[in-house]
């Protein structure tokens, strides 16, 4: 049987780190995200990967965000998300790059 983990939400800490002009760390994750942002809030094009920035997963240009909501359609949560453990990088000239997500609360 299945626990509805949908009703409560846990914080936590943002994951944000400085562009260099090289790869550098943002932060791994220690929760499953249910809904995670991804905010460029620098005002330069920053490239984020998940391998220390060999693939490119996705470059957000300058100011942009991105929120995911990954509980689909029937709101029980975590249905699809990122692992634990998950370690996101990023590079960009300069400006701050944050990563911020709630998690499904075990009752």
């Amino acid at each position: 049987m299945s626990i509805n983990n949908s009703q409560r939400a846990g914080f936590a800490a943002e994951l944000a780190a400085t562009m260099t002009g090289s790869s550098v760390k943002i932060g791994t994750l220690t929760q499953n995200p249910v809904i995670i942002i991804f905010d460029n809030q620098g005002t330069v094009s920053v490239a984020i990967s998940i391998d220390g920035g060999t693939t490119t997963w996705r470059t957000f240009p300058a100011g942009e965000a991105l929120v995911l909501d990954l509980r689909a359609a029937s709101g029980v949560a975590p249905n699809y998300t990122f692992d634990i453990g998950t370690t996101f990088y990023g590079n960009g000239a300069s400006g701050t790059f944050s990563i911020s997500y709630i998690y499904a609360l075990n009752l």
